[in-house]
């Protein structure tokens, strides 16, 4: 796998190295010893999978607040999304700055969103689906979001959302004194 920082540091594009032959492709997407090599120590204790049906859905940004923040991996295996993450942790020098990169399961790509990190995708093909991994359970009550539109974010996305939910449309703007978590 080969791992690239992000201008938002901690953060890692993540591309397997697929082997290819006349049966087709096989690709490790995670090796406990090459991702302690970018400092990952915690295990993974939860994998989720979200399926979209239509074209320009939009899910996020979520985060989960401490204690029970968490790292996540995200990997589109289907279809296409342009996916989105936001530093929120207080003091990081690119505090409130996002970064987007389109994620396919023809590209294999993956990313690695550290703890203090808002996660959201926009779907740019029907069906396109997603698998997580997290080093945290779910803890109700303990979740945030962001509104893609804040304009505290300037987050530019390829196409509006068709489809995106009242939760996600309900979160409050990021107030100017905004700390972080």
């Amino acid at each position: 796998m080969i791992f690239t920082e992000t201008k938002l540091k901690g953060a890692y594009l993540i591309e397997p190295e697929p082997f290819q032959d006349e049966r087709g492709i096989f690709a490790r997407i995670y090796c406990k010893k090459e991702f302690q090599q970018i400092g990952h120590q915690k295990e993974f204790v939860q994998s989720n999978v979200s399926v979209n049906h239509n074209l320009y859905t939009f899910r996020g940004l979520h985060y989960q607040l401490p204690p029970f923040s968490e790292i996540k991996l995200v990997r589109c295996h289907k279809g296409r999304v342009h996916d989105i993450i936001v530093d929120l942790r207080k003091g990081s020098e690119t505090f409130l700055q996002h970064y987007s990169i389109e994620l396919t399961g023809k590209n294999m790509k993956m990313l690695y969103i550290p703890e203090g990190f808002a996660h959201g995708f926009l779907t740019l093909e029907d069906d396109s689906q997603m698998t997580y991994l997290h080093t945290a359970y779910y803890q109700p009550g303990f979740e945030g979001g962001l509104r893609f539109d804040d304009p505290a974010l300037n987050i530019e996305l390829p196409e509006e959302p068709a489809l995106i939910s009242e939760k996600d449309m309900n979160h409050a703007f990021i107030k100017p004194h905004y700390k972080g978590i």
